[in-house]
């Protein structure tokens, strides 16, 4: 039996004006999807309300159903509130569930990871000559 605990998620929180950024690290899911979801929405709520909600995933290590639910949950406070919702930086793991799960048009994907998987999907140029 493994009693090793399950890796934490850590969020950091950037308020800048116009926008609430949240850093996550480490894993997204039935653990943790939780916090993310309230601290998001408290980001929401603080005044005056954010025209845009960041979240890096730079950090972010796995993300099972949970974590997606927890996204979705997310996408519906933030469309309720006029919020634009990014996700920076996004792995290239995170970029195939949200294709998978069909979601991926709900969110904004900025950032190294969404560019490099962008990338991945043009052809490569066809050689002339």
């Amino acid at each position: 039996m493994n009693d090793l605990p399950c890796p934490p998620l850590a969020l950091e929180v950037e308020d800048g004006p116009g926008t609430v950024r949240l850093r996550l690290t480490g894993d997204l899911d039935y653990d943790t999807s939780e916090q993310l979801v309230e601290r998001a929405r408290a980001g929401l709520a603080a005044g005056p309300g954010p025209r845009d909600l960041l979240l890096d995933c730079s950090g972010l290590r796995l993300c099972d159903s949970s974590g997606v639910s927890a996204l979705l949950l997310i996408h519906r406070a933030t469309t309720a509130g006029g919020v634009a919702l990014h996700l920076e930086n996004a792995p290239a793991f995170l970029g195939r569930i949200l294709d998978v799960t069909g979601i991926r048009a709900l969110f904004v994907l900025d950032g190294d990871g969404a560019q490099a998987e962008r990338a991945q999907d043009v052809p490569p140029p066809v050689p002339s000559g």
